[in-house]
């Protein structure tokens, strides 16, 4: 009876131990989208495929201190997307790249995708507002803390900038926490 009991516990540790491991994944692969945002649909994902210029975003570790930051999208045969983020560290002067991997939420009509740098680790990716000619995209993280302005060249004309940046203010966002990506240098 003795052994049972043993085995009894071990086995509950085993289960807790999966349930944590479990919730643990569940958490970090948070593929919401921030309350009052919509994902752009339709949404024609092989227009938007190609390089982008970052031209703002908030600030987080991964791209502390880097400028001329672009994000570049490729259509993979398995359907995904591969992503390559690149930058330029502007102290050190030398450049930092991240490959990824994006998949659409729900189908590839809607702007909402997950992306994974990390394993099995995904975050949300929702592209809340882009231009006709898709040249212009304001992109929303999981929350309010991400958020980019992306354009294909390095710059982006004033009525759409005060567009994006209401738009991004109506969701919840706070736009005075905005840091413009510089370019060129």
């Amino acid at each position: 009876m003795n052994n049972h009991y043993k085995l009894s516990r071990l086995q509950l540790a085993l289960a807790v131990g999966a349930g944590v491991a479990i919730t643990a994944i569940a958490l970090n692969s948070c593929v919401s989208i921030p309350k009052g945002a919509n994902a752009v649909s339709p949404f024609d994902k092989t227009r938007y495929l190609g390089k982008w210029y970052e031209l703002a975003r908030f600030d987080f570790k991964f791209e502390k201190g880097l400028d001329n930051v672009t994000a570049s999208y490729f259509a993979k045969q398995d359907g995904t997307i591969e992503v390559v983020n690149r930058g330029r560290d502007y102290k050190s002067g030398k450049w930092k790249e991240s490959v990824g991997k994006a998949k659409f939420v729900k189908d590839d009509t809607t702007g909402r995708l997950k992306v994974s740098f990390f394993g099995p680790f995904y975050a949300g990716y929702n592209v809340v507002a882009i231009d006709r000619d898709y040249q212009y995209a304001l992109v929303a993280g999981n929350n309010l803390d991400y958020l980019w302005i992306l354009s294909r060249t390095t710059s982006i004309p004033d009525n759409i900038k005060r567009a994006y940046l209401a738009k991004a203010r109506s969701i919840g966002y706070n736009t005075n926490k905005l840091i413009w990506t510089k370019h060129g240098r």
